[in-house]
């Protein structure tokens, strides 16, 4: 069934397209929004998004021997990022984490909820756990800062692009210098049928999801189902940072992740792209990023943001020269794109690794 969100009956709103489709891309303000928001002076509607939950006693133990992510002894109310993987390592299910002490909350893209509460239902052999999609009963508002009328709420606390115990990082900036530290940002739980009496509680205006974008694509964060496809393996998108705990035990696509951690480099990297603005357009994910006449990668999100102007995130091969100035080419329209590494050329590889850039986070025995 085809979601709208009640939101959109609001003077000037413009409902988005693609992932977002359901809620407002803006509300006739695009910029000033997305200006608003950063200064923690909007909100946004984000009751598209997918809601999963999982009860019952062995709820965290099931989901850690399943996931990438360290989930036995999760405190309630710790925010974390977990990945399921198929066979090969590819990323099947990027999913935010939020533990009440009763139930286990995942929230997931919009087309994931309903396969993944399946295929968790699927896996539960014996075990006390409970799963079930509750989408429809829950939505998701976002905020970059805590909004005081909503602290009876749950809220999920993005940890990007902080190295988590049992995480690596694949950048090559320090983690005080990672521009994922200028956002902050917070997505809270609110009974569907409250969403329009939490916005007015709050007492802040709308921004919509092309604001949320743009402080997402400034701040290098990867979103399943933009910056990912089907071969997407985690560490050619920085995941290890923050959805995988190198440390724990067996789970489906562990031997790729260790294997290409440890021995080899992830064949594809993300990158950063400062867009040519003199086009006054924005160029299609999917466009071919273009170095010395070949294609090199594609583009997979974009957005206009508000101090930076035309942004974007590609996935490029890895053998792109990092000092190589790009082209994105969409149809006929061609823009220059300065690119900023987000995942070194030569990440992975750890072992026998001189200690240097590319750090992990020391797990506490």
């Amino acid at each position: 069934m085809t979601y709208s969100s009640p939101l959109l009956s609001r003077p000037g709103a413009v409902e988005a397209s693609g992932a977002d489709a359901g809620v407002a891309a803006h509300y006739g303000r695009p910029l000033p929004e997305q200006r608003a928001l950063a200064a923690g002076q909007a909100v946004v509607d984000l009751s598209h998004l997918g809601v999963v939950t999982v009860a019952g006693p062995d709820r965290l133990s099931w989901l850690h021997t399943l996931s990438s992510q360290q989930l036995t002894g999760l405190a309630p109310g710790t925010s974390t990022e977990l990945l399921l993987l198929s066979v090969q390592g590819r990323i099947d299910y990027q999913a935010r984490v939020l533990d009440d002490g009763d139930r286990t909350w995942l929230i997931v893209e919009p087309d994931r909820a309903e396969p993944l509460a399946a295929w968790l239902e699927s896996m539960k052999f014996m075990l006390r756990v409970e799963v079930a999609d509750v989408s429809a009963q829950w939505a998701v508002l976002g905020s970059t800062v805590q909004v005081p009328a909503w602290s009876d709420h749950l809220a999920w606390t993005d940890p990007w692009p902080r190295v988590a115990p049992g995480g690596w990082a694949y950048t090559a900036v320090a983690e005080e210098s990672h521009p994922g530290h200028e956002r902050t940002w917070h997505e809270y739980l609110v009974p569907a049928d409250g969403l329009e009496g939490a916005v007015e509680a709050a007492g802040l205006p709308l921004a919509g999801s092309m604001a949320a974008e743009a402080l997402r694509i400034a701040a290098w964060r990867p979103r399943q189902g933009l910056d990912t496809d089907e071969k997407t393996i985690p560490h050619e998108l920085d995941l290890l940072r923050t959805a995988v705990h190198l440390s724990k035990g067996c789970y489906k696509g562990q031997e790729t992740v260790a294997r290409v951690h440890n021995l080899g480099h992830p064949p594809r990297r993300l990158v950063f792209l400062q867009l040519d603005g003199s086009l006054h357009t924005l160029p299609a994910a999917g466009s071919e990023v273009v170095a010395g006449g070949r294609t090199v990668g594609r583009v997979t999100s974009t957005a206009q943001h508000y101090e930076m102007g035309a942004v974007a995130l590609a996935v490029v091969k890895r053998s792109t020269d990092p000092q190589a100035t790009l082209q994105v080419r969409d149809g006929e329209e061609i823009y220059a794109a300065a690119q900023e590494l987000i995942v070194a050329p030569d990440a992975g590889q750890v072992v026998g690794r001189p200690a240097g850039l590319l750090r992990g986070v020391r797990t506490p025995r």
